[in-house]
């Protein structure tokens, strides 16, 4: 069982920035592509951002690219989302996850390929 922890979570007005960091305890974890997605109250998860196991590499989704980045600090089993400009509609549930990359090199965007998850730590944004 992989226990991966998020934190930087929290409340911000719109414009506003937040931080996330996630830790994962993965023996292999510079093997793993690593993403981001959210869950808003009453939506389906939906793919935010993923990085590639050497940090070469990313792919957003449409809805945050400018605004959010993904990096990753493979000495430290940690990847991090910084969120600028954050609006309303960004509001949700934030969840990392461990993608073993079956099909490297692509990146993928669907939950189900990737193995591991955290808890999740809540976004507010306020209008």
């Amino acid at each position: 069982q992989v226990h991966m922890v998020e934190s930087g979570g929290g409340w911000v007005q719109a414009g506003g920035s937040l931080r996330l960091s996630c830790v994962a305890p993965l023996e292999t974890f510079t093997t793993y592509a690593m993403g981001w997605f959210r869950q808003a109250p009453g939506k389906e998860r939906e793919f935010v951002a993923t990085i590639s196991w050497s940090g070469d590499s990313t792919v957003y989704a449409d809805s945050v690219k400018g605004r959010f980045t993904v990096s990753r600090d493979n000495a430290k089993n940690t990847v991090y989302l910084q969120m600028d400009s954050l609006k309303p509609e960004d509001t949700a549930v934030y969840y990392c996850a461990a993608d073993p990359q079956r099909n490297y090199p692509l990146l993928s965007v669907v939950p189900g390929d990737y193995n591991y998850w955290g808890q999740g730590t809540q976004v507010t944004v306020s209008s």
